[in-house]
C-alpha cells in the first residue's frame, strides 16, 4: 500500500483558499492545439453519417442524429477562420453544450421577432483529433494576446500551457453565439 506523501508545493497563505483547477480537453484543430472546458463537453464521438444542409456556409458540416435528437455539426477550423477540416482517421465530433451569449441589443431584437433564447445550445464540433483531459489552475490561464494567434482573440477565453505547448482555450459562448451563427447562415450566398 502506498502512503500519500505530504505536498511539497507552495501552499496558500493562512485563511486563503486555493482555487480548484479547471479540467480542459486538449484537441487539434487545423494543426493548432486548442482546449475547451471539460464541463462543457457532453461526449466525444467518431465521425459518423452527417446529413449536409444545402445553402449553408462552409463551417456548417451538416446535422447528425444523436439518439433521436438532431444536432448541428460545426467545422471548428472553418468557424474560427482556418481551412475546413479534411475528415481523417482521428477526426471526431466533440458534442458541447454552450450557454447562449446575449449581446446588448440582441435580447430586444429577439423578443421583438417573437424569438426566445431558451437554455444551452448543443452542437457537435468537428475536430482533427482529441488527445487528453488535463488540469490547469485558474491563474494558469492568461488573457489571449492581441496579436500572434492563428485564430481571432475574440474566440479565445485565454491561453494556457500543457506539455510545453501553448494552447488556446476557446470561449464557446463566442464561437457558438446563436445570433451571430444565425446571421452568418441567413446572409450566406451560395456560389
Amino acid at each position: 500500500m502506498i502512503k500519500p506523501q505530504p505536498s511539497t508545493g507552495p501552499q496558500p497563505a493562512a485563511g486563503l483558499q486555493a482555487s480548484p483547477p479547471s479540467s480542459l480537453l486538449r484537441m487539434a484543430v487545423g494543426g493548432v492545439a486548442m482546449a475547451v472546458p471539460i464541463d462543457d463537453v457532453r461526449e466525444i464521438l467518431e465521425v459518423g453519417r452527417l446529413t449536409a444542409l444545402p445553402r449553408t456556409p462552409e463551417f456548417v458540416r451538416g446535422v447528425m442524429n444523436l439518439r433521436g435528437a438532431v444536432v448541428p455539426v460545426i467545422d471548428l477550423a472553418a468557424r474560427v477562420g482556418m481551412a475546413a477540416i479534411s475528415i481523417g482517421r482521428r477526426s471526431c465530433v466533440v458534442v458541447v453544450e454552450a450557454e447562449p451569449l446575449i449581446i446588448e441589443g440582441d435580447l430586444a431584437a429577439g423578443e421583438a421577432a417573437g424569438e426566445a433564447l431558451h437554455g444551452a445550445l448543443v452542437v457537435g464540433l468537428l475536430v482533427d483529433a482529441v488527445y487528453e483531459v488535463f488540469d490547469v489552475l485558474a491563474d494558469g490561464i492568461e488573457p489571449p494576446p492581441a496579436l500572434g494567434t492563428r485564430i481571432a482573440a475574440e474566440f479565445l477565453r485565454g491561453m494556457t500551457r500543457a506539455h510545453g505547448d501553448v494552447i488556446g482555450v476557446l470561449a464557446l459562448d463566442r464561437v457558438l453565439a446563436q445570433q451571430e451563427l444565425s446571421a452568418l447562415i441567413a446572409n450566406h450566398k451560395p456560389h
